[in-house]
Parts: C-alpha cells; structure tokens; sequence
C-alpha cells in the first residue's frame, strides 16, 4: 500500500515544484524518489507470499503485487530518464509532463494491487486519463491531436463497458470485493447475469491490451503519439493492462472461463495472426513495434487461457522480457528519428557502419523480441508454451509458434537494413540518457535470459 501512496505523492510534489518554480531538480528529484519507492516495494516482498489488505481490501499485497510494482516503477525510471532529453524543449513544461508520466504510474500500481472492483477500476481511469492528455500533448503535431482524440473516444467507451460489466456483476455477486466473489461463487455455478457482466469485464481489458478485434486504436495512437508516450503506452500500460487482467480473472472469475473458453481461443489465435501478418507490410518502425506489441498481446493471452495452471510466473517473465526488449527498442529508434528526421525502416540503413554499438544493441533487442535464444524473449515464449502444452491448449500453441517464425521475418527485416544496405551520411548524435537505459535494458535481457531460473520463480 505504501508504493502507491509514496508514488501519488511523487506525482504531486512534481505539480508543487512547478507552483514554486523548482523544474531544475524535478526530474532528478523524481528519478530519485522513484528508486527509493522501488527499494521500499521489493521490501515488501514475503516468501511466504501473504496476503495483507489495506483500506477494508481495498488493495491487497503480495508477493504477485510486489513484483509487478516493481516491474512497472523499473520501467518508469527509465522512461523518465528518457524524458530529460526529449522535452528539453519544453522545459516550462516538464512538471506536467513528469507528473503525468508518475500519475499513469499510480494507476498501473493500482491495477497490479488491487482487492475490490472499485479500485480496479480507479487505477484504470487514473492511468487512461493520464495517457489520453499525454498522447496529445504535442501541441502543434495534428498526428499527435488525432491520436489523444481518438485514444479518448474510444477508451471512453471501453470504460463504459467496464462500468457497466462491474455493475451487473455487484448486481449478482452484492459485494464488490474480490475475494468475497470468489468465494460466493467457488460453490455454485455462476448466472447468467454474473456471465454477461464478466464478459463486459473481459471486452473492456481487450481493448486495454490491444487484442484484436479491438486493436483499432492501437495502431494510429501509438504512430501519432510523442514516442516516448508510445513507450509508457507500450510497456507500463500493456503489462498493468494484462496484470489485472490475471488478477481479475485468476481471482474471482475464473468458475466463468469455460463459457468463454471458445471466445478466448478465437481472440488470441486472431490477435497473433493480425498482429504478425500486419507488421510485415509497415515501412514505419513505430507502426511496426504497434502491430508487434499486438501479437505479443496475444501470447500472453495464452497464459490467461491457461488460468488453472498457475502461470502468473510465466506471466511475469514474459512481461518483464517484453518490457525491457521494447523500451530498448524504441530508445534506439528515438535516437534515429532526432539525426535522420523520420522512424522508416529505411533510416535505420547503414546503422551497423555508423554506429556499430546502437545497431549492436537494437539487434539484441530484435532478437529477444523475435524469440530467439538465449535472449530472455525465448524463454519467456517457452514458459508460455509449456503450461499452455500442460493445460491441453496444444493447438494454440502450434498456431504461436507459427506466428513466431513469421514474426522472425519483420524483426530480421530491421536488422538486414542495419548491415546490408547503404544510406547517405549521417552524424548521429546520441545523447548520455539515452546511451544508459539501450544499454541497461540490452544487458537486463541478456542477464535474464542467461539466468532464466532466477527471474521465473518470483512468485
């Protein structure tokens, strides 16, 4: 509970520290505190994995919470360290923009802890809203207009649709909190009423995740928004996204997953499809990592197919692989876009000769994201792969592996430009900030992928 009161509170010295005129110490400030609130969670880490509610259930911790926070305020720390150089032109600025950045961190903490349906649904709005005003933010970019105004409209709908899933479900169930739900209903079967309220529930998070048919927005959002918005949409809201998506489901509903059994199958075999198939038409990098973050939406709803297998493990793993791969991915692209002016694939040509230790580290990045061993993207595919394999879902698994190689093809595409072709001379400058977190994230995907055993048994 402390993460995320000490997190909220970070969130609001930023908008104090524009009252009073501090933006030269925000951001270390912020980075600072965030490192601190990262060591007070992992303390909080039990290996007897209790338990302990706070505000009436409101927010539970444990071990599943602990890691997860942990995750998402790693991720966080760097996306600030990023936002040093990229809103070095907005200096006036930078308080909103770093208060934003924390306050859609507190929702993410939300959606990783939470014991009640209110505060669910809270630490989705919290984040959303902080995202949607990010998204925009780039005042005299039409593209970045469109992507807040269309992240808007129909994230206000999917937050329609989660209200009103919640609401037939306190209808049946009288009792917003989870594991009351769970255990009114580990006795009897679930009604038609509470079936349709879970299914509400279920479209809302599919959207939150970019699954197909609800991946839309995706796209057009992650294209148009300030990249490093794309990132904190990328990696901090996708993995909340999915960790409450687990939560939910392998906490209270998981007596109503046979009668979606079929519903979830054909969401995940198509978001996989969509998803790679897609990606390997897109001339735009950014565009690409979209379409890409979609199929990886759909491996990880492999593992929410297989609930009753205990697979929060794999979850995380996954996560924390996928999370790392992107963020050093877009850092690179980031760094390209500034020199060349544009993120086409074709920018990245030559980048091998240029700069042999960023091309060196996109490609390791590329790697992991493909599934190749031993990054820690092949690992995390395996665990996936394996309880799904455990829990009779082998067919789904057949239909992954063959995304995966078709997946290969567009992340190959990349790499194949950094060292095969030729491209006019460009002095790349690459700033200190961003050299650090490329370089951090290639060697944490390296590391988790070399100790697989050490990362996957957290929980």
């Amino acid at each position: 509970m402390k993460t995320l009161v000490y997190t909220s509170s970070l969130g609001l010295l930023c908008m104090l520290a524009e009252m009073f005129n501090l933006r030269k110490i925000v951001l270390p400030l912020s980075i600072a505190g965030l490192c601190v609130i990262f060591g007070l969670n992992m303390m909080d880490w039990d290996i007897n994995n209790g338990n302990h509610p706070f505000y009436h259930g409101m927010v539970v911790v444990n071990n599943y919470s602990v890691v997860f926070s942990g995750l998402l305020i790693l991720l966080a720390i760097f996306v600030l360290i990023l936002s040093g150089n990229f809103y070095k032109n907005e200096q006036s600025k930078i308080s909103d923009y770093l208060a934003l950045i924390i306050f859609t961190l507190c929702g993410a903490l939300a959606l990783v802890s939470f014991g009640n349906m209110v505060m669910f649904f809270l630490g989705i709005e919290v984040l959303s809203i902080s995202l949607y005003v990010l998204a925009g933010s780039k005042k005299k970019d039409l593209r970045s207009h469109e992507a807040g105004m269309k992240y808007f409209l129909m994230g206000s709908f999917a937050s329609g649709i989660l209200l009103f899933g919640i609401t037939l479900v306190y209808g049946e169930a009288g009792t917003f909190d989870l594991q009351l739900i769970a255990k009114n209903y580990s006795a009897m079967a679930p009604s038609i009423l509470f079936k349709v309220g879970v299914g509400m529930i279920m479209i809302a998070l599919l959207f939150k995740v970019s699954a197909a048919p609800f991946h839309f927005w995706a796209p057009d959002v992650y294209d148009g928004s300030p990249t490093l918005v794309t990132i904190t949409m990328a990696t901090i809201a996708k993995i909340a996204a999915f960790a409450a998506f687990y939560r939910l489901f392998s906490m209270c509903f998981i007596t109503s997953m046979p009668a979606y059994s079929g519903v979830f199958a054909a969401v995940t075999a198509l978001t996989m499809i969509v998803g790679n198939f897609t990606a390997l038409n897109q001339d735009s990098f950014k565009r690409m990592l979209a379409f890409s973050g979609i199929s990886h939406a759909g491996y990880l709803m492999i593992a929410i197919m297989s609930l009753s297998g205990g697979t929060q493990n794999a979850v995380f793993y996954y996560s924390l692989a996928y999370g790392l791969s992107t963020i050093a991915a877009f850092t690179v692209a980031m760094v390209v876009a500034n020199n060349a002016g544009t993120d086409k694939i074709e920018a990245f040509n030559g980048l091998g000769k240029r700069k042999p230790m960023l091309a060196g580290a996109l490609t390791l990045a590329m790697l992991s994201l493909a599934g190749i061993p031993p990054f820690a993207g092949f690992f995390a595919k395996y665990y996936i792969f394996s309880e799904a394999i455990k829990n009779g879902h082998l067919g789904i698994v057949i239909l992954a592996v063959i995304n995966s190689i078709v997946a290969i093809y567009y992340y190959f595409k990349v790499i194949f430009a950094m060292y095969t072709k030729e491209s006019d001379a460009v002095v790349f400058e690459i700033k200190p900030s961003y050299l650090f977190v490329v370089t951090v994230c290639v060697i944490l995907v390296l590391l988790i992928g070399i100790l697989p055993n050490a990362f996957a048994g957290l929980l």
